[in-house]
């Protein structure tokens, strides 16, 4: 799927009943979509089954990956704001349950929502940078 199907809006800042939110809308092919976000039994990925992370690039923006956990395989790649990332990091940490929210909106308009605390960051060499990454306590990588 190509990166200018998707668009990205990252809301940093936890307000009373939500948490900071990455919302996502793709308008390109949506069976392609839906079946990137299937699992083989037919039924639909969750929270606990996608990977969240972001690779810095040279200029301001960088790339926003969401990949399944079991297999390894891309659902997609997506232009995010480095500072944007930074900011929804940086706000989750702050919370006293870290954690973020992806929303995913296809170009039909069902949305589907991801609970996470796990964004990865890496640099443009794909080092990761752990301060700039939201790791829950007793994880080890």
């Amino acid at each position: 799927m190509r990166r200018d199907y998707f668009t990205v809006d990252i809301q940093a800042s936890a307000t009373d009943n939500d948490d900071p939110t990455i919302a996502i809308v793709y308008d390109g092919p949506t069976g392609e979509l839906r079946e990137r976000l299937s699992k083989v039994d037919g039924g639909t990925l969750d929270g606990e089954e996608i990977d969240v992370t972001f690779r810095r690039q040279p200029e301001s923006d960088g790339v926003l990956s969401l990949t399944n956990r079991l297999t390894g395989e891309y659902i997609f790649e997506a232009t995010a704001p480095t500072a944007d990332i930074d900011a929804l990091v940086s706000a989750a940490d702050a919370q006293e349950d870290p954690q973020f929210t992806v929303r995913l909106t296809d170009g039909e308009g069902e949305s589907r929502t991801y609970e996470l605390r796990t964004l990865l960051v890496y640099d443009h060499d794909g080092s990761l940078l752990r301060g700039q990454s939201l790791i829950p306590g007793g994880v080890e990588l």
